[in-house]
């Protein structure tokens, strides 16, 4: 809230270097726990089994919670942006374009990640590389696109409940995508 209003940026910085240190020292924990020393205990997979759960759960309601900012102000546009949908001065992205090649590049990503899971149940080393290898390059790619589409877009954060639902949730969205993207490089 505070780089949106001051444009100050040292909070921001501070979080963001605080949740990758979080990160690293958590996957670094996992990864000894698993590998070097053995397998989890009950408790530790019961516990791993439960914070997944109540992820999925959260992740579940922060989208829902998108959707509906959008689909309450786009059926039933206020005043105040013209009651009308998109807002008056607002040029939406063409969904057939760069939209779309996401779509195709993230269908794509679950397609190597599940061709890369089965290759490693089957006990084949080099196809399951070659599968987790292909995902993080799509979802590199995929990245790399949403950002060139938020650089292009002719719309803002600031233009109305449009823009901010477009950048809240597609950022959200986004955000997800290289943190898993990131999750798959350290596999």
């Amino acid at each position: 809230v505070i780089y949106f209003h001051y444009s100050q940026l040292f909070l921001l910085s501070l979080g963001v270097i605080l949740i990758i240190t979080c990160m690293i020292s958590w996957l670094k924990d996992v990864t000894r726990e698993a590998t070097f020393q053995g397998h989890h205990t009950k408790i530790a997979v019961l516990g791993l089994k439960i914070g997944f759960l109540l992820f999925i759960v959260s992740e579940v309601l922060f989208f829902f919670s998108f959707f509906w900012a959008f689909f309450h102000s786009s059926l039933s546009p206020s005043v105040e942006i013209g009651v009308i949908w998109p807002p008056v001065g607002i040029d939406p992205l063409n969904p057939f374009s760069v939209p779309l090649l996401n779509t195709a590049i993230l269908l794509s990503s679950g397609a190597t990640v599940t061709w890369a899971h089965h290759s490693i149940v089957s006990g084949q080393r080099s196809e399951s590389i070659q599968g987790l290898s292909l995902t993080v390059v799509l979802g590199v790619l995929f990245t790399a696109l949403q950002a060139m589409e938020y650089v292009e877009a002719p719309f803002s954060i600031a233009d109305s409940v449009y823009g901010t639902t477009f950048f809240v949730a597609t950022g959200f969205h986004g955000l997800h995508v290289i943190i898993g993207t990131i999750f798959l490089f350290i596999c």
